[in-house]
């Protein structure tokens, strides 16, 4: 996976997780749409270069690559989100490791099962 995706989606974690980390981080208030959209666009671009779409249609295979981006980025906040709710209201640190560690595993399965999907087309 691209390095500012995987950055970018590391930052939406531990935006969902601890919400209060990121201002004290950057000077700007809010930026989970910012993190959010970078990490779409960037598993998008992942998704749409894999060799199981290459006989794909471009505008196609652009639907299905944004598609999958979303679902994924999407599906990893509700994830963060529930397990968020599962722990300690004050433990912050918990919160924001229980997060980067789900969206490890979260991208650890998602490129095992892409790079398997890809392995079916020969």
């Amino acid at each position: 996976m691209p390095v500012l995706f995987a950055r970018n989606y590391g930052a939406l974690s531990v935006n969902v997780m601890n919400p209060q980390i990121v201002p004290k981080l950057l000077p700007k208030k809010d930026l989970t749409n910012v993190f959010l959209i970078s990490a779409v666009v960037g598993s998008a671009f992942y998704i749409y270069g894999r060799p199981h779409l290459r006989d794909i249609q471009n505008s196609k295979r652009g639907v299905y690559a944004v598609l999958g981006a979303t679902l994924f980025s999407m599906g990893s906040v509700l994830a963060w989100a529930l397990i968020k709710s599962a722990l300690p209201k004050d433990n912050s640190l918990l919160a924001t490791v229980a997060g980067l560690g789900a969206g490890a595993v979260i991208v650890k399965v998602a490129t095992d099962y892409i790079q398997d999907v890809d392995k079916l087309k020969k």
